[in-house]
């Protein structure tokens, strides 16, 4: 086949190893595509949570739990998806390794229902003037990703779960959500954000 887009040398050395190669190329073949269906869009624009990596300028990895509210992430456009960043630790690990080092992978998982995953790998870029702030409650920046490699996963690993209620603290229009305990905690309300957040989006909506 052409050149791969998914694949690297590593991969290839344990793929020649245990003799996946050729199921690895089909897989390539059949189900990795650049420009997100719209089944994708359907997938994704449902889903309340999802999972980021990120490496740092030296290649050393992070990876993190983003959740909203279903929608909070948007296709975009054909290769493109959004997501705001809302209030955090404010140690901004994953954004800050996007700032030096652009490379992403997300995973998105659904656990409750139809166990289903799709994994999109691409470029991400950090803006503090996107559009897209001034619609979107709670966010203080958005990510946009320009995708290189969307593909499924089988999901044959994923637990059966049920989804309860959504998080409480997940911003709404006209509503201030609650502080986290732990700011309050002794050690940190010093040096902590509590009561004076950057929730661009609330104050433009």
């Amino acid at each position: 086949m052409a050149e791969s887009v998914m694949y690297h040398e590593g991969n290839r050395q344990l793929q020649d190893r245990f003799d996946s190669r050729r199921i690895s190329d089909r897989l390539e073949e059949k189900l990795m595509r650049k420009e997100f269906s719209a089944d994708d869009k359907q997938f994704i624009e449902g889903l309340p949570y999802f999972f980021l990596a990120t490496a740092d300028a030296e290649g050393r990895p992070d990876c993190s739990f983003k959740g909203g509210a279903p929608g909070f992430v948007r296709i975009t456009g054909p290769s493109e998806l959004a997501f705001p960043d809302y209030d955090g630790n404010g140690m901004f690990k994953s954004l800050g390794n996007i700032v030096v080092n652009a490379d992403v992978g997300l995973l998105f998982i659904a656990m409750h229902g139809k166990p289903r995953r799709l994994r999109v790998n691409g470029l991400a870029s950090v803006s503090d003037s996107d559009p897209l702030l001034s619609e979107t409650v709670g966010a203080q920046l958005i990510v946009r990703v320009t995708a290189r490699a969307i593909f499924p996963n089988c999901p044959r690993y994923i637990p059966t779960m049920s989804s309860i209620e959504p998080s409480i603290y997940v911003p709404q229009a006209g509503q201030d959500a609650p502080e986290p305990a732990w700011k309050g905690f002794a050690d940190f309300k010093d040096a902590s954000t509590r009561g004076n957040r950057h929730s661009r989006g609330r104050e433009r909506s």
